[in-house]
């Protein structure tokens, strides 16, 4: 039974999956982690930190760890995570300077 639903950054998970004993779906976690992991987890706290510190209140907690998880590079891509959030320019605009400020 599912009690709560919390959306952890995938730099978190990576950090989880070292403290599991190795199994194959381990493993095959680890290579899709690396494989679509766009910033380091310096890069990644850091911008998840930004993000919060913006105080944007259309961004929810998911919301931000999918800008941080997948770093989008353009106002196209950053409208494609935020489906439900209707940004702005200016917001778009702030969200993609922070993603560029810890690229």
């Amino acid at each position: 039974m599912i009690k709560e639903r919390t959306p952890i950054a995938a730099y978190k998970v990576k950090n989880m999956l070292e403290d599991l004993k190795e199994t194959d779906k381990s493993k095959d976690m680890k290579i899709f982690l690396k494989k679509f992991s766009n910033l380091s987890e310096a890069k990644s706290e850091k911008l998840e930190a930004d993000l919060r510190s913006m105080d944007l209140i259309k961004l929810r907690e998911a919301d931000i760890i999918k800008i941080v998880d997948i770093a989008p590079e353009n106002a196209a891509e950053l409208n494609k995570i935020l489906i439900d959030a209707s940004l702005d320019a200016d917001e778009t605009n702030k969200i993609l300077e922070t993603i560029k400020s810890n690229r």
